[in-house]
């Protein structure tokens, strides 16, 4: 059984939810969160155009069996416990055991924003199964490899902290400071966020 982390003393209303995709946004940058969930500031590169062609396989909503296990893609998720609303890319069914896999264009990054991510998907198909999912998968299109995620209480409690932060900065409209350090190389929001400028 998985730890109990601490319970919000009520449950997000529809208005508080957060995207599981801004929770990813977040864990690798706050101001690139900020810029694109409060600032609505969007650019495209080289690295997300990849991106979106990756997910174009599996955007599209259905369901297949492969073998023992049940395939749904493209499922949408929320939890109103965690404040969490959004989409898996792929969610296996085990028996009645969900495993989340999440489609990635490159390779294992060193931060572990993709693994929150992962997890704020798991925590919204327990609320919504009522059954527990310890681990799912984050598939790297490049190397053509899954990398399994554990949904161990340290994982959880950085997904509970960041959802926090997040809602805060969301509601308080506020932009973080740019960290102007290398995320910042590949940043598809560099010319808007200007990090060299005001870091």
């Amino acid at each position: 059984m998985m730890e109990e982390l601490d319970k919000p003393a009520a449950e997000f209303d529809e208005s508080d939810l957060i995207s599981i995709s801004a929770l990813e946004h977040y864990a690798y940058c706050p101001r690139q969160a900020a810029l694109i969930h409060v600032e609505m500031v969007w650019e495209e590169n080289i690295y997300t155009q990849r991106g979106r062609f990756v997910h174009e396989i599996v955007d599209q909503p259905g369901s297949e069996t492969l073998g023992e296990i049940r395939v749904e893609r493209s499922l949408p998720l929320w939890s109103r416990r965690w404040g969490l609303v959004g989409k898996a890319d792929v969610v296996e069914f085990h028996g009645d055991t969900p495993y989340p896999v999440d489609y990635k264009h490159g390779p294992r990054r060193r931060r572990e924003h993709d693994d929150l991510q992962l997890c704020g998907q798991a925590v919204c198909l327990e609320e919504m199964t009522g059954q527990e999912v310890p681990r799912g998968a984050i598939f790297h299109a490049t190397s053509q490899h899954r990398r399994e995620v554990i949904f161990d209480p340290a994982l959880r409690r950085r997904l509970q902290e960041a959802a926090v932060q997040l809602r805060e900065i969301l509601q308080g409209h506020t932009l973080p400071p740019a960290p102007n350090d290398k995320r910042c190389r590949q940043c598809s929001l560099k010319s808007s966020c200007l990090p060299t400028v005001v870091g």
